[in-house]
């Protein structure tokens, strides 16, 4: 998610959190203790930012376009007897922490692998993309060190520079320029930390022009290639492959293993001093739990899938930009995608969640992006391409989208 935060500035380490409130006197009722809850719901009932949780079926009849299955891969049959396989011969669970019992030799496989695919000297496992990124942030920084990130940034990574207690500055969406002003002057370590695609528009960063501003002035540079891993580069090796700057020894990479690979998971990707020192220092690697096997082993045949199956990523791509081409040609304003995010732009964030619904009822899932999610204040409806889309589903997902599009 966008970073919400303050226009660029140089922060501290965040205050220490508010002492608790004393307990209720004996015989008080204690349930007032959450009634400030119901304030904030009414609050964002009044707003049209409540948000519910949607359990679906194991087989939707819906067109999905809202997920992050980029490449068609969490239900490809080699995947989930991946997933089952591992399952039936490690277990349901990891059993522990990475350190203690959680690693298995699939772990250590996926690992190699996914290294030597991204062009990376070694990687590193974790439970998710959040906590990858959690690590990552965290054990590269310390108090005194100064960290540089997008205004555009995940949640996670923005969640990361907030445990880091290091000094963060918050540089203007895709400007090297501000990331090198940024970092000017500083004494001492710095890291300048981007998504390569951004969750909410799919524009890309600059990333050749970062890595730039970075060793002008000494820092390293750490890329979220969550949304470029399986879409670009060379057969979906990623924005950092495409850039050319993969294995460089000051870059290290985060992604998931949720999105083009279709599993659940996330990796940090670096030289192997960078990995050594995540398995001693990192919080979210060293005290969580391993990735569930069958998460592996989905995983793991998923990009295997892609080695022998390159074009899935260059189809993605293509879908992506038809579908920007035609709702744009049609009249609707959306932001041309750099890999498979498609944000198309909504009145309101009442009229976005009426637009995400009327295309629900009409066998079509979508995105809806409303504030606080958006560092604009500009709602839309986020559309992801899927390499395994016919024309026929291309084809109704933009009738639907066109039909029930809100009044400008």
């Amino acid at each position: 998610m966008p970073q919400d935060s303050a226009p660029p500035l140089l922060r501290d380490a965040p205050p220490a959190p508010p002492t608790e409130p004393p307990a209720a006197p004996v015989g008080q009722d204690r349930r007032a203790a959450f009634d400030w809850i119901d304030v904030a719901q009414t609050e964002r009932q009044r707003a049209g930012l409540v948000r519910t949780l949607r359990p679906r079926p194991a087989r939707s009849l819906l067109l999905d376009l809202a997920g992050n299955d980029y490449l068609g891969l969490a239900r490809h049959p080699e995947v989930t007897h991946g997933a089952a396989e591992a399952a039936h011969r490690w277990g349901a669970g990891a059993t522990g922490s990475r350190l203690v019992t959680g690693s298995t030799e699939l772990h250590a496989h996926l690992e190699t692998e996914l290294a030597g695919f991204c062009g990376f000297e070694a990687a590193l496992v974790l439970s998710s993309g959040y906590a990858a990124n959690l690590a990552a942030v965290t054990a590269l920084t310390a108090p005194g060190t100064l960290v540089v990130s997008d205004a555009g940034n995940h949640a996670s990574l923005i969640d990361g520079c907030r445990l880091s207690r290091a000094r963060v500055a918050v540089a203007p969406h895709v400007d090297p320029e501000a990331v090198r002003t940024a970092l000017t002057g500083h004494d001492g370590r710095a890291l300048a930390v981007t998504d390569s695609v951004f969750s909410v528009d799919g524009d890309a960063a600059p990333l050749p022009e970062l890595a730039a501003a970075c060793r002008s002035r000494g820092a390293a540079l750490l890329v979220d290639d969550a949304h470029g891993l399986g879409i670009l580069g060379e057969g979906g090796r990623g924005a950092l492959s495409a850039a050319g700057l993969a294995g460089d020894a000051d870059v290290v990479a985060t992604v998931t293993l949720s999105k083009s690979l279709g599993s659940q998971g996330g990796a940090v990707l670096g030289p192997a001093r960078v990995i050594e020192h995540l398995v001693n220092t990192a919080r979210s690697f060293i005290f969580d739990t391993g990735l569930a096997p069958a998460a592996v082993g989905g995983a793991l045949a998923a990009l295997r899938l892609l080695v022998r199956e390159p074009d899935r990523a260059a189809r993605t791509g293509q879908i992506a930009r038809e579908l920007h081409g035609r709702l744009t040609a049609a009249g609707l304003s959306a932001v041309r995608p750099d890999a498979a995010v498609i944000s198309v732009r909504a009145p309101s964030p009442e009229a976005a969640v009426r637009w995400a619904a009327d295309c629900r009822a009409a066998g079509l899932a979508v995105g809806c992006f409303r504030p606080p999610s958006v560092p604009d204040g500009i709602s839309r409806l986020r559309l992801t391409a899927r390499a395994d889309l016919t024309q026929d589903q291309l084809d109704r997902a933009v009738g639907t989208i066109l039909a029930t599009a809100p009044a400008a």
